[in-house]
């Protein structure tokens, strides 16, 4: 029992806390000699003291108000969790960062708080560190975002010009140069998708995108996906099934519909034969929208790090195709929308991409809806149709009017708004505007097309082309009827197919117009 006793007191004695007990009047009854290391006074001078002696002048008030708070309802407690700049005062008036802890008891009726205190300078200053270095990362991030967006459009504009010379040198070509043609095809597709997921995931990550909701006709997104991947699916020799499906989803349409696309897009890229398949399934809680493919899958110690940015899985020698950000910004996107996303996969048979939307976000099933209303592109048709090209880069306006004579349309072209509006002495219905979004710090080019509208009375057909088209989209109060919206760099097929449409019945009078959506 003496041995004990003897242990308890040189615990308390040498303990590697500084170990004060003050009474309930704040004053020092008791300090170890840990307390003489850290703060240079001797016992004698503490004890019968106030704690105040120990504490920096400046801090001396609030602490008298701490004091009285804490013995109204004592306990265990770590002080610097609720005061920030928690310091203490040594015999020779230095201060220090303190991290202090309290711990009521009571001899008889007589109460007493002990103190455990320990220097902390050390350890504020690596949290210092650690904060300073976190704002820098953040400002750096910021600065990444700024500069993304900033330069957005003019990342675009020369892949623009490439891709539209490249497309009008295919019409043109000797039949042993179309394979090097289509190449370069190739080359400047996955240049546009490497730079369109790069500005994507900045876009997200800053916290820029603010979901714009309404009712979305899933028939119309998935014909949208059929229309935009059918190609690319036959060129690869694999079949795209997109099944009809009629419901309406309450969600932010371009968001919804970037989801879709990065998945399918990743489906078809890694998948050599067979097909890539799209279907809807209702349940009890929720719609399901399964993406599943026959590729080449996913080994399952990898699954966990797929939707990481610029993770990329070894798909046991396959080549490397983007910079593996299609995933990250499918799970983001999911995440903005109140969506899920899962993926499941065996490797050599396949990959499942399994989208949950609660069914709260399922506001109606479309009545009389048919999978196959939205009408086909007007590929095939005679293009005898004008085009009003306004587009302020030299080089996108050169290319793409190139392009369009290519293609048999007559063109009439302009660099800015106002050399634009004297054209439009010449316009007749049946022509078609294209103009890009950015004209100048004081036109867009929906701006524009509102003018020409106002001038001639009727909604004059028209194309906006941009490279921030997720913004703009977003920015649209109501939908523009008779006008479509391109992203640049912009798919040759879709720009003449958006004109074919737009061109067919050259415009609807304002008057009796319902009010397409574009």
């Amino acid at each position: 029992m003496d041995q004990l006793s003897d242990i308890t007191q040189h615990l308390l004695r040498f303990s590697p806390d500084a170990l004060i007990v003050v009474d309930a009047n704040g004053r020092i009854r008791f300090a170890n000699e840990t307390v003489t290391q850290l703060f240079g006074y001797a016992l004698e001078q503490l004890l019968d003291k106030p704690l105040e002696t120990l504490i920096p002048e400046r801090l001396r008030g609030k602490h008298v108000s701490h004091l009285t708070a804490y013995l109204s309802k004592p306990g265990n407690r770590e002080m610097g969790a609720r005061i920030a700049d928690l310091y203490a005062r040594r015999s020779d008036g230095s201060e220090f960062a303190a991290g202090i802890r309290l711990a009521p008891f009571k001899i008889g009726e007589k109460l007493f708080v002990a103190a455990a205190i320990r220097d902390n300078t050390e350890r504020q200053q690596i949290n210092e560190a650690l904060i300073a270095a976190r704002e820098e990362a953040d400002r750096a991030n910021r600065a990444k975002s700024r500069f993304l967006a900033t330069a957005s459009h003019d990342l675009r504009q020369p892949i623009q010009t490439i891709r539209l010379l490249n497309a009008a040198m295919l019409k043109i070509s000797r039949p042993d140069l179309r394979e090097l043609l289509q190449q370069q095809e190739r080359a400047i597709e996955g240049m546009t998708r490497m730079l369109n997921a790069l500005l994507d995931i900045s876009r997200l990550e800053s916290g820029a995108i603010e979901p714009q909701v309404s009712d979305v006709p899933l028939t119309e997104t998935l014909h949208q996906l059929t229309t935009e991947f059918e190609s690319v699916a036959q060129a690869r020799g694999i079949a795209l099934r997109v099944e009809p499906a009629s419901l309406i989803v309450s969600t932010d349409r371009t968001l919804f519909y970037q989801l879709l696309q990065n998945l399918v897009g990743n489906a078809l890229k890694y998948t050599d034969q067979g097909e890539v398949k799209v279907s809807c399934v209702t349940g009890p809680a929720a719609l399901t929208i399964t993406v599943s493919d026959t590729g080449i899958g996913i080994p399952a110690d990898k699954l966990d790090r797929i939707f990481d940015e610029y993770y990329q899985v070894d798909t046991q020698g396959a080549k490397r195709m983007g910079v593996g950000l299609g995933l990250a910004i499918v799970k983001e996107v999911a995440r903005l929308l109140g969506f899920t996303v899962s993926i499941s996969s065996h490797v050599g048979e396949g990959t499942r991409a399994v989208v949950s939307i609660p069914n709260q976000y399922l506001t109606a099933i479309a009545v009389g809806a048919d999978s196959t209303a939205t009408a086909e592109p007007a590929g095939g048709a005679t293009r005898r149709s004008r085009v009003l090209l306004v587009e302020d880069n030299d080089g996108v306006r050169l290319a793409t009017e190139l392009f369009l004579r290519f293609e048999g349309f007559h063109v009439e072209s302009a660099p800015s708004a106002a050399e634009a509006e004297v054209l439009f002495e010449k316009f007749q219905r049946g022509d078609v505007i294209v103009a890009d979004y950015h004209l100048d710090g004081r036109n867009t080019g929906l701006e524009l097309l509102t003018r020409l509208r106002q001038r001639l009375g009727y909604d004059v057909p028209g194309v906006v082309l941009s490279g921030d088209l997720p913004s703009v989209l977003r920015s649209l109060r109501t939908p523009v009827p008779n006008c479509r919206f391109l992203s640049k760099p912009v798919d040759t097929s879709a720009l003449l197919d958006a004109i074919d449409e737009l061109s067919v019945d050259g415009g609807t009078d304002r008057r009796s117009a319902a009010g397409g959506a574009g």
